[in-house]
């Protein structure tokens, strides 16, 4: 389902001269609460290493995965660790640990320093997967190779998982079957609304990189604010409880690495940035004064690179800020809204799992990382991550409503059934920049659909609304 804005543009262009001009439309309330206080980083320490990291994930993850594991395999086989492995006696069992993947395209600081002083030429690659790619497992104490139907392929390092199977010679254990800790569904039960509720969700704007981009914007903030169409579309337009900016509002790409090393118009990209963050916040103050607005960083924001990301500071937007109806979170961004929960991220694992695995699609990324039960799991492995020691506040314990990667190539959508029938809707929010297009989601169904405010500059084709 496709809606252009220049449509709801001309209803307003073709309003009848009798129509009656004083009638006023109040936007619907809503019930709001942030869960991100795990994504807050109170203590900033850089001194640790990230072995306490991958052990609470291990530790965490262990205990959710363990009742999977029966229900899957019953409790007649039992669980051991590496220690336990005797090669001599090929005991079929079950070994919990943490995957590993041997990539020998994996970029390397030694590969690149070798580069610069052009002793090892290398290419630039997008993609690091390679045929000869191994998988090892690894516990609290010993790792081991893995053979069998777990494909390197298809998982990337830092997922945790059961495999059931055996030790067979060489020291390397034969897998018969995986299991992942999968979230259950929640424990709270939440009460959906009884009428329709909307919030709509944008990612990807670019404002320092694209000048084409600020019409099809200002369409989209006087839609939600309710400047465009008649009656009956401002009624619509009510509904909407909320809008969501998904990451890399100022800029979607990073500025010329190279020239910034070597000062050359360092100043023109610090201006851009500076001139982008103004006009944002006349489109925030708009925003602000007719609908709740929550403001997540995003990879190249001007904001910390390590996730969690921390949320952007207020100052940066002096005149929206000063409405409460402005709420800079952190990403990912963990919340509730009229009775559904809501969890994502700006799309940096979504993007990194295409680049060190070979799965293409990203809506089925984003899956994945649903039933790895982890919201990055290849950090800090390839993604920047903070060493936390006492905790891994990106294991999703239990499953929400609506699941959401921002700054994907296209819009993309379906349902995941979990436990009891539970229903995820998982949605891919495009890059505003290119496709023009933000998602609308229903909060009582959790239908949800793309809303194109003008001529997007790639095609959209690969949309799928299933």
């Amino acid at each position: 389902m496709k809606i252009d804005a220049m449509e709801c543009a001309g209803r307003l262009l073709s309003r009848p001269s009798d129509a009656p001009m004083d009638i006023v439309v109040d936007r619907v309330d809503s019930r709001y609460e942030n869960h991100s206080s795990r994504f807050k980083l109170v203590n900033k320490d850089f001194s640790r290493q990230y072995f306490h990291f991958y052990a609470q994930r291990l530790s965490c993850m262990k205990q959710l995965l363990l009742p999977r594991v029966n229900q899957k395999w019953g409790s007649d086989i039992p669980v051991r660790t590496l220690a336990d492995l005797k090669e001599e006696t090929k005991e079929r069992c079950i070994i919990v640990g943490t995957l590993f993947k041997h990539q020998e395209l994996k970029p390397s600081i030694l590969k690149e320093i070798s580069e610069e002083h052009q002793l090892v030429p290398q290419p630039q690659r997008t993609e690091f997967t390679d045929d000869e790619d191994q998988l090892v497992l690894e516990d609290e104490l010993q790792r081991i190779k893995l053979l069998g139907d777990l494909s390197p392929h298809d998982v990337i390092t830092g997922v945790v998982c059961a495999v059931l199977g055996a030790e067979h010679e060489g020291g390397k254990f034969q897998v018969e079957d995986y299991c992942f800790p999968t979230p259950s569904s929640p424990l709270r039960s939440l009460t959906p609304p009884t009428e329709d509720r909307y919030i709509v969700l944008v990612s990807g704007l670019n404002l320092a990189g694209s000048a084409d981009v600020l019409f099809p914007f200002e369409l989209l903030v006087d839609w939600v604010s309710g400047w465009l169409g008649d009656v009956g579309e401002q009624k619509n337009q009510a509904l909407v409880s909320r809008i969501l900016f998904a990451g890399n509002c100022i800029r979607s790409q990073s500025a010329n690495r190279g020239a910034a090393l070597q000062h050359v118009s360092e100043g023109l990209d610090q201006s851009s940035t500076l001139d982008a963050i103004k006009l944002f916040d006349d489109f925030l103050q708009q925003l602000t004064s007719n609908i709740p607005v929550d403001l997540m960083p995003g990879e190249f924001d001007p904001s910390n690179c390590t996730l969690p990301q921390q949320p952007l500071h207020c100052c940066m937007f002096p005149k929206a800020a000063a409405y409460k109806t402005l709420h800079s979170v952190s990403n990912p961004y963990d919340f509730e809204v009229d009775g559904r929960r809501i969890i994502g991220t700006a799309g940096q694992p979504v993007d990194d799992i295409a680049s060190f695995s070979r799965i293409s699609d990203r809506l089925l990324i984003l899956q994945r990382t649903l039933e790895w039960g982890h919201l990055a799991p290849s950090a800090p492995d390839t993604i920047r991550c903070y060493p936390f020691a006492d905790k891994d506040p990106f294991i999703l314990e239990e499953l929400p409503d609506v699941y959401f990667a921002g700054n994907q190539p296209t819009f993309q959508t379906k349902v995941y059934k979990g436990d009891n029938e539970k229903e995820v809707r998982l949605i891919c929010v495009p890059k505003f920049c290119s496709t023009r297009t933000c998602v609308v989601v229903n909060l009582r169904s959790l239908e949800c659909h793309p809303m194109t405010f003008g001529d997007p500059i790639l095609d959209d084709s690969s949309e799928v609304d299933k």
